[in-house]
Formats: structure tokens, C-alpha cells, sequence
């Protein structure tokens, strides 16, 4: 076996460098509409339809705040269950 060049080593370093970014940029889009979905499915089933005053009301924010709870527990729940398939 030859010793690499450092044109190889820097090749190389190169793609792993590339492929790490990939990697970060797939798990943030991931994440991102993680975020979204929750919004969303916590803003349906918790505020009023339509809105009755410019703010939510305190049983409303304690309904989103309960519903991100519970939706950040199952994410986790998953990750778990996922993790350890492997």
C-alpha cells in the first residue's frame, strides 16, 4: 500500500466535509418541519375557530402548551424506539 498524497487526504477531506453538511442540512429541513407540524396541529386543536380576540386566552395557551408537551414527548418516544432498532 502507497502512502496518500496530500492531494488525496485533501480530496477526501473535502467529501466527508461535503457529506457532513448534507447530513446537518437533511436534519435541519427534518426539524424544521418537525416545528411546523406541531404548530399547526396544536394551533388546530387548540384555538378557537374563528379567533375571539386579537390574543389566545389563557385556557388556549395552556392547551398549545400541553399539546407541544405531549408532541415533544412522542417525537422523543420515536427516537428512542428508532434508535435502538438499528
Amino acid at each position: 500500500m502507497s502512502t496518500p498524497t496530500p492531494e488525496e487526504i485533501n480530496a477526501e477531506n473535502h467529501a466527508m466535509a461535503a457529506a457532513a453538511l448534507t447530513l446537518a442540512t437533511t436534519e435541519l429541513e427534518f426539524r424544521v418541519e418537525l416545528l411546523n407540524k406541531m404548530v399547526s396541529s396544536c394551533h388546530n386543536k387548540c384555538a378557537a375557530k374563528p379567533p375571539k380576540e386579537g390574543s389566545l386566552s389563557v385556557g388556549e395557551n395552556s392547551c398549545i402548551d400541553r399539546c407541544c408537551s405531549k408532541y415533544w414527548q412522542v417525537v422523543a418516544i420515536v427516537g428512542q424506539l428508532l434508535g435502538t432498532s438499528k
